[in-house]
């Protein structure tokens, strides 16, 4: 697991219930678009996440909608698991989201 996935993980655990956008997700990890999308993307793929498009009409707001990414249970459970794995294999060094 990557450090840019684990970011992008500890990001979207501490998300609110309507999920965070990849432009938030960007924003607070600094991550680059052209690492996160790909990222968000296998995540979802492998049903950690879930996405949906804002409930919101675009020429209402102004601006296109934006894609809504959330925590599955499976992926909290499945993240929690990895980082467990990763603390342990590194003597216990902390981790920050």
């Amino acid at each position: 697991m990557t450090g840019p996935t684990l970011k992008v993980l500890g990001q979207l655990m501490d998300a609110p219930i309507k999920g965070l956008s990849g432009a938030d997700v960007s924003k607070t990890t600094g991550i680059a678009s052209g690492t996160l999308y790909p990222i968000l993307f296998r995540l979802e793929k492998a049903g950690w996440l879930s996405s949906k498009w804002e409930d919101a009409d675009a020429s209402e707001m102004g601006r296109p909608r934006k894609r809504l990414y959330s925590m599955t249970s499976v992926g909290a459970q499945e993240a929690r698991a990895a980082v467990s794995d990763i603390l342990q294999g590194s003597g216990g060094l902390a981790w920050q989201s």
